[in-house]
């Protein structure tokens, strides 16, 4: 969606919720606009709009968790645009090494399903390299740095394309793909130029990425909750909370208390390592803090590289963290990023968390979702105040708090690699593959049930094409609201994809751990992170970081 329509929209009265459910927004928009925004047109002018109902009912929200032969069925029922281009048997003895994630997000497991039939219909073969979420970046930073690439196909995030379009790896996508995926259908961040890579296209996008916010909206209807809160002497109503100032009071309050019989929980917080990933945790905190509306950067600045990670507003999201710890479940220093999301949260632990939308749409469909019908969703927390690094203090915004959603990870893609390039059969194979993971209706299916990936098409914010999966109105209504909020938001957080990047991260949560089990304070730890990276950036080349971290911040 164009931001100016999104602005438009909001400045006239039309809500966020009211926004993304479709005909009745729409028509509001043109009546005042003179047109139609493509969040809006996109699934309305849908020629697929029946075969998209029909997979949607397979196997049906409320029908239990999809499986293989679901996969199956609706990569066979998607093989319309691999028709079109490709014949019957026309991949005959072309294998594909596909490497990708196998975790608990599915990933791989469902790109697999998908393909059989593609496989089935094409002649090729494709061998599978799965991947644990641990061990997943050492691999791919391992293949980068030594430039033995044993994949076709990689299955990477976004972040990556610094260390991958930097060193030439990855083929271009021909125009033919670009016409069968519908690039134009992507969401507005997922463009150019963080949809390219030195102006030139390679990802086939799978998922549009943002931390959002899920809390459990029967803790904020707890009455006993709300008399304890105003008889402790609290400021304001016993409500979800909009800034991290907030979240923290609220989690500590609710330390000792009890919620439908069993211990409360507030603000579920991650404080383990998770490959480079738990880094991101921090950040969906941290960028409330250090994203200034007015400049785009909040890990580095950007005429010299010099690490933000040590400043006043990284310290103090480091410090949140620390003033939440004795207010946490057992042993949540020891917890990952996946159990907290999956595993206690989903499973009635706790009444707030920051996760990908996943997290969202698992809350409704996933067997294991204890919390059915009651969790809702929001933009992630802003603050009271924000850091300005420029000038190097706080300031109160007039406009209120300080919001900055963290698009976090930016989304993950498919990318072929440039060793399919020596051979046509090869190169049109791997990208008709990803083409058909990464086609609009399989796509819209993948963000509606348990995969690990969240909408990031304009086609996928239709919410009636939702409620006719089984979604209830209410539910994807508020959902799509944060995904589509965070995404537009003209203070989004986006990181920049540059060479190294998961190395600043792992590194940094190496010394995040030893800050959260004691080992330093706040503010020696953060010296540290930013200590080793001005190492990795004199490595790598701190001239050649700039011009590319500059570009990615469009400066």
């Amino acid at each position: 969606m164009k931001k100016s329509l999104y602005d438009y929209a909001l400045k006239h009265g039309i809500n966020r919720r009211s926004f993304v459910k479709g005909a009745a927004s729409a028509g509001a928009i043109a009546a005042m606009s003179g047109g139609l925004s493509s969040i809006a047109t996109s699934s309305f002018a849908d020629g697929h709009s029946e075969l998209r109902k029909a997979i949607l009912k397979i196997p049906g929200v409320g029908a239990g968790s999809p499986g293989d032969a679901d996969w199956q069925k609706v990569g066979e029922m998607c093989l319309g645009g691999t028709k079109e281009r490709v014949k019957e048997g026309e991949f005959k003895g072309v294998e594909l090494n596909f490497m990708g994630l196998d975790s608990l997000n599915l990933h791989n497991m469902l790109h697999r399903g998908f393909l059989k039939p593609w496989e089935k219909y094409t002649g090729a073969k494709i061998n599978w390299i799965d991947l644990a979420q641990a061990d997943y970046n050492a691999r791919l930073q391992q293949s980068i740095a030594t430039g033995t690439v044993d994949f076709d196909i990689l299955q990477a995030g976004a972040p990556f394309e610094g260390d991958l379009g930097g060193k030439k790896l990855l083929s271009a996508m021909p125009d033919w793909v670009a016409d069968q995926i519908d690039l134009g259908d992507y969401v507005g961040y997922l463009q150019a130029p963080t949809g390219t890579w030195d102006g030139v296209t390679h990802r086939i996008s799978i998922d549009g990425d943002c931390h959002n916010f899920n809390y459990r909206t029967d803790y904020f209807e707890n009455e006993e909750l709300a008399a304890a809160w105003k008889a402790e002497g609290h400021s304001g109503n016993w409500e979800v909370p909009t800034t991290w100032q907030k979240v923290t009071e609220v989690t500590n309050f609710l330390k000792g208390k009890q919620h439908a019989g069993f211990p409360a929980y507030g603000y579920l917080d991650v404080q383990k390592g998770w490959g480079g990933f738990g880094f991101y945790f921090l950040g969906s905190i941290a960028t409330a803090y250090a994203k200034h509306p007015d400049s785009p950067a909040f890990l580095f600045e950007p005429d010299t590289m010099k690490p933000m990670v040590n400043n006043p507003a990284w310290v103090r999201a480091i410090q949140d963290v620390l003033d939440r710890s004795g207010a946490q479940p057992p042993d949540q220093i020891n917890a990952d990023p996946g159990v907290t999301g999956f595993s206690q949260f989903l499973a009635g632990t706790g009444s707030m968390v920051s996760w990908w939308g996943d997290v969202g749409s698992n809350a409704n469909t996933s067997d294991e979702s204890l919390v059915q019908g009651n969790v809702g969703f929001d933009i992630l927390p802003g603050s009271d105040d924000v850091y300005n690094w420029q000038t190097g203090k706080w300031e109160t915004l007039a406009s209120g708090p300080n919001y900055a959603p963290n698009m976090a990870y930016i989304g993950w893609g498919l990318y072929c690699m440039k060793t399919v390039d020596d051979n046509s059969a090869k190169n049109k194979a791997a990208w008709s593959a990803c083409s058909h993971i990464g086609g609009k209706d399989l796509s819209l299916w993948m963000s509606m049930y348990p995969s690990g990936f969240q909408p990031y098409r304009n086609s996928h914010f239709n919410v009636d094409e939702w409620v006719g999966a089984g979604y209830t109105e209410a539910f994807a209504s508020d959902y799509l609201a944060s995904e589509a909020d965070s995404y537009n938001h003209p203070n989004a957080a986006i990181e920049p994809r540059i060479p190294g990047i998961f190395q600043y991260y792992s590194i940094a949560e190496d010394e995040l751990s030893k800050i959260f089990a004691g080992q330093y304070d706040a503010q020696t730890g953060a010296d540290n992170i930013a200590a080793a990276w001005d190492k990795i950036t004199d490595q790598i080349g701190r001239e050649s970081q700039i011009k590319l971290y500059k570009g990615s911040l469009g400066l």
